[in-house]
């Protein structure tokens, strides 16, 4: 504005001075003054105006650089705050994983000590379970032991007693016989605590094999018609329809889960009858239901008292009763059911039960029917035409062995003498070592002189040296007579670790007279088979 002033008055003053030339001057020259003024001007206002122009857009340009700074000062502001926060945040967060560390660490130390204190649990569980198997071994043998020469000799007694006696007629038979059922029942209980024990350690293995269910269920109708019978009662098979001619399974484990429900059924029926009946259930038949796979089914219905529902809820827990009163009835340890529900689970089916107070009871036992290759479905056999006593007796035929020698090595002079006299009987010429050193040196020694041992029957547990040392030096030494192993353990361990040491078969504590005569006359039968082969 002031560079635009200063030309105005410039042209104004040469205005006045071309005023007091103008007298001497001619007309053109005024024009041409005239003209070049007003260009003057104009270029003074034009150049006037583009500085004031410039002029304004600095002042934008200033005013938009002082907005982005104060935009800039702020957003910086703004940035501090949130660093701020941010750095608050983290110390709170610092604080935070601080206690969540401590806390992390006390829970570390807790964790530590849970499991220090689990180890040291599994340590006294694992050193409770072997005291507990260890426990049951001896007891085992320490109850087998004895009940071998209670049995044996009974079994003598019975055989040389006559039909009369002093006594009264058949009145010592009879005493015997009570002598012989209730050494059976507690053999039965030990029995039924080592399975319970096995099958809680897991350690009760299943042996699959292909057997005759129509076989199995005429020897289980062959031992249990005669039990019935004593207790007045009818004992009944019934087959609904045909069943395969052979599965696969554990044959020895069914029959002892029907024989503990036909028993069962039996002992709390007072009068009626017992049935047992098999069915065989493929998927899609009417009475299958939601059936996968094929079963068999035994069904064993008792006329007996029938148990309520509280009283079934119990019935398969270990040492319990569907009557636990102190004044029960009925006897027993109340292992039979809970050791026939786990096997039926073992075997892949199950055990259930229908009951109602004074209408019976009805068990289920169900396992798969996995047929052998090839197996046809069959229609049950014509009962047995035997009587009950027939029945259970079975083939009594003993075998012969007759000039067998036999080496007895035995410390027990109750089991020497019964064995001895057992053996004796069936024509066998028996000697006797106390203990398996005395064993080995007779052993070796017949050897030598050649008149060889036909077999050894070997006790595992002696003084001096065991059985399972001295059976190992004798096949260190090339002894190859068959030693058979008698042990009052009978766990399935026992059975492997006479095996191991060398033995030929393997027989538990107390053991009937055919069961032993037969094992023997198997073994050399086998030998003879050898020699002949070779």
């Amino acid at each position: 504005m002031t560079v635009r002033a200063e030309g105005l008055s410039a042209c104004v003053q040469r205005c006045h001075g071309a005023d007091d030339a103008a007298a001497g001057r001619s007309a053109a020259d005024l024009a041409r003054e005239n003209a070049m003024l007003r260009e003057e001007v104009r270029v003074a206002r034009r150049a006037s105006d583009i500085t004031a122009q410039l002029v304004v857009e600095q002042f934008v340009k200033i005013e938009e650089i002082l907005i982005r700074l104060e935009q800039q000062a702020q957003s910086e502001q703004e940035l501090g705050c949130r660093l701020a926060e941010k750095l608050r945040e983290s110390e709170v967060r610092e604080r935070e994983l601080a206690r969540d560390r401590e806390r992390l660490e006390q829970m570390q130390a807790v964790a530590i000590n849970m499991m220090e204190d689990i180890s040291a649990a599994r340590v006294a569980a694992e050193a409770a379970a072997r005291a507990k198997t260890e426990f049951l071994a001896n007891m085992s043998h320490e109850i087998r032991t004895p009940m071998t020469a209670i049995l044996g000799y009974v079994e003598l007694l019975a055989e040389s007693c006559p039909s009369t006696c002093p006594y009264g007629t058949g009145e010592r038979r009879e005493h015997l016989a009570t002598i012989a059922r209730n050494a059976d029942h507690l053999l039965d209980i030990i029995n039924g605590i080592l399975d319970l024990s096995k099958i809680e350690a897991g350690r009760l293995e299943l042996e699959q094999t292909v057997f005759a269910p129509l076989q199995l269920v005429d020897d289980v109708q062959a031992l249990m018609r005669l039990r019935a019978a004593q207790a007045g009662l009818e004992f009944q098979v019934e087959f609904g329809g045909a069943v395969p001619v052979a599965i696969t399974s554990d044959a020895m484990r069914v029959k002892q889960v029907l024989i503990n429900l036909v028993g069962n059924a039996i002992k709390f029926t007072s009068s009626g009858s017992v049935r047992l009946i098999v069915r065989y259930l493929a998927p899609g038949a009417p009475d299958a239901g939601d059936l996968a796979e094929p079963v068999l089914r035994f069904d064993v219905v008792d006329t007996g008292l029938g148990m309520t529902d509280e009283q079934m809820a119990r019935l398969f827990q270990p040492f319990s009763q569907a009557d636990s009163s102190t004044t029960r009835r009925f006897g027993g340890t109340g292992l039979g059911l809970a050791i026939s529900k786990r096997l039926a689970k073992l075997l892949g089916g199950d055990i259930a039960v229908e009951s109602a107070p004074g209408r019976g009871t009805t068990f289920a036992f169900t396992i798969p029917a996995v047929s052998a290759a090839g197996a046809a479905l069959v229609t049950a056999p014509p009962p047995s035409a035997l009587p009950p006593e027939e029945a259970a007796r079975g083939d009594g035929d003993e075998p012969s062995l007759r000039d067998c020698r036999v080496l007895l090595v035995e410390d027990g002079p109750d089991n020497q003498r019964l064995v001895s006299a057992v053996l004796g009987k069936a024509g066998a010429i028996v000697e006797l070592a106390e203990n398996g050193q005395a064993a080995v040196e007779m052993a070796l020694s017949a050897r030598d002189a050649g008149r060889p041992f036909d077999v050894i029957l070997m006790d595992m547990q002696m003084p001096v040296l065991d059985g399972y040392e001295a059976t190992r030096r004798l096949r260190q030494a090339g002894f190859t007579t068959p030693v058979i192993a008698l042990t009052a353990h009978a766990m399935e361990r026992d059975r492997e670790r006479c095996l191991a040491a060398g033995c030929d078969d393997y027989a538990t504590k107390p053991i009937s007279r055919l069961v032993l005569l037969q094992t023997i006359a198997r073994r050399l039968a086998a030998l003879t088979q050898s020699s002949v082969g070779q």
